[in-house]
């Protein structure tokens, strides 16, 4: 009788855990340049490739090549960008530690992944709509959005727009393309798929943009939104954050072990690419091309973006725990600051001095905004939100028993 081995569960493991470095070879990544530019009107088949390969633009010296490469981009709107990444990250770094000090109860920072963000709200135009997740803030900041507006929301004080009612960095503001953050995992792509049908069907000309993260994919949310997508045709561009780490979970938990994430978009019939996510440049050129497909009725675009999370998830997590503490320093992709820095040095537009002048400029704008926000109250002294918003915005008219239940707490 033929003896049958025993059933064995596989689980994915990341190559990398703390005291033993990564190897980043499951990256498959491609030289930069090598990767074409299909035309809008490609179907997924066509570029079926693409989802297994990576679009680069800048090489290591910094030099723009490839068929993705704009000759004639202005070298005003990469300042612009890298001004917008460095903001962020001073931004970032100054709430995180707002935290330690109780000021604020939570933050995510977006260290490492500035270029996704800043890239993409410079190739979308003023009415269309981003649905975010919690690590996009870099999306507000790129618009030269009020920090200290940003910052009240943070703080949860009278300041706040939305009355202490979100937790901290999950932010809403419809004037600026920036649709309310929710904290359950994927939602954001049903909702963006459903908002951009909605643009269609009154022959608008506003296009919706998606964000989620790798372990967000495993939510049922993300297939729906896919097939939706694809059979309507929605006007919309579903990105896919392939940061590498949800909270302790490594991505090929997710699925990204044996395949990519970008080829779940093949399966499902939409044009689909994995382009570098620390490369500005990619970024905005991949960005202008989905947004110029999803304008001409040509569909929906999936893209996953391979970066790297180099902070904690959130303020309550601690990667040492879970993966190696120079992990970021060894990923193959690299900073996306100091790449668009040497690209723009190397084409004259930028300089060293200029990089030294722009931080400090930008860090008293940032502690300057940061004072004013924290003068209209923090957690740490208590001046939040006033108890009375909890009876507001529910009814058009209150009812006697939410007035009685406010005159009992006297507010």
């Amino acid at each position: 009788m033929r003896q049958t081995p025993a059933l064995r569960l596989h689980v994915p493991e990341p190559s990398g855990r703390p005291g033993h470095a990564t190897d980043f070879s499951y990256l498959r990544l491609a030289p930069a340049g090598e990767l074409r530019k299909p035309p809008l009107d490609t179907s997924c088949y066509d570029i079926k490739d693409m989802a297994f390969s990576l679009v680069r633009v800048l090489d290591d010296e910094g030099n723009a090549v490839g068929p993705w490469a704009d000759p004639i981009i202005d070298p005003d709107l990469l300042r612009r960008g890298l001004r917008a990444m460095i903001k962020t990250r001073i931004y970032d770094a100054r709430m995180q530690i707002a935290q330690r000090q109780k000021k604020i109860s939570f933050y995510m920072l977006s260290l490492g992944e500035e270029a996704i963000g800043t890239g993409q709200i410079l190739a979308l135009e003023k009415g269309d709509m981003c649905f975010p997740s919690y690590r996009q803030q870099n999306l507000l900041i790129a618009q030269d959005v009020s920090l200290v507006e940003m910052m009240c929301q943070l703080f949860s004080n009278d300041h706040d727009r939305l009355k202490g009612r979100q937790l901290p960095v999950m932010y809403s503001m419809r004037e600026h393309g920036f649709f309310s953050i929710s904290g359950n995992l994927a939602t954001q792509f049903v909702q963006a798929v459903g908002w951009a049908m909605a643009s269609a069907i009154k022959g608008d000309t506003k296009i919706a943009s998606a964000w989620i993260g790798d372990g967000a994919t495993a939510a049922a949310d993300f297939q729906t939104a896919l097939t939706f997508a694809h059979v309507y045709q929605a006007p919309v561009i579903l990105n896919v954050i392939n940061n590498q780490w949800a909270i302790s979970s490594f991505q090929g938990i997710a699925g990204g072990e044996s395949t990519t994430f970008a080829a779940r978009g093949v399966g499902s019939g939409i044009v689909s690419l994995r382009v570098d996510g620390n490369d500005f440049l990619a970024v905005y050129a991949v960005s202008k091309w989905a947004a110029e497909r999803a304008r001409n009725n040509l569909g929906p675009t999936l893209i996953e973006w391979v970066s790297y999370r180099a902070g904690p998830h959130s303020t309550s997590d601690d990667p040492s725990k879970y993966r190696p503490s120079d992990d970021w320093a060894r990923f193959p992709l690299g900073d996306p600051i100091d790449r668009l820095k040497r690209h723009l040095i190397n084409i004259g537009a930028w300089s060293d001095e200029e990089q030294h002048a722009t931080q400090k400029k930008l860090e008293a704008e940032v502690i300057a905004a940061q004072k004013e926000a924290e003068s209209y109250g923090t957690l740490a002294t208590g001046q939040t939100s006033s108890v009375a918003t909890m009876f507001e915005d529910v009814y058009k008219d209150m009812p006697w028993h939410l007035r009685r239940q406010r005159q009992q707490l006297g507010v």
